[in-house]
């Protein structure tokens, strides 16, 4: 589950960065960016701890590669501040969310045969 939470940790960077890079108030843009898509993985990795919805956290490669593209999209923007941080994060993002969410226990078959070998 660690990886969940350090999903989330990262959606809440994302939602204050407006705050702390100091974004133009012009840039609505990448207010809203910032607002969406940190709700988004929020959502997803909270979402992920729910049993049935434990693969949700994989939505959050679809908000890791368009962070990543904006980036590439939006090169000749004068607001390279918000730029370098989806990078950053679409990077970052790419690394978590491919983590299983139940990374810390063995896996499945062998917590299985743990159970049929203690009855």
């Amino acid at each position: 589950m660690w990886a969940r939470e350090i999903e989330f940790m990262l959606a809440c960077w994302l939602s204050i960065s407006p705050f702390i890079f100091g974004y133009p108030k012009d840039a609505i843009f990448f207010w809203l960016s910032d607002l969406a898509c940190s709700s988004l993985l929020a959502f997803c990795a909270l979402i992920s701890y729910y049993k049935p919805l434990r693969k949700m956290h994989l939505c959050n490669l679809i908000v890791a590669f368009y962070l990543i593209s904006l980036r590439f999209l939006l090169r000749g923007s004068p607001h390279y501040e918000p730029l370098q941080n989806y990078m950053a994060l679409g990077i970052l993002l790419l690394m978590i969310a491919i983590v299983p969410t139940e990374a810390e226990k063995p896996p499945i078959p062998w917590r299985e045969f743990y159970e049929k070998m203690k009855k």
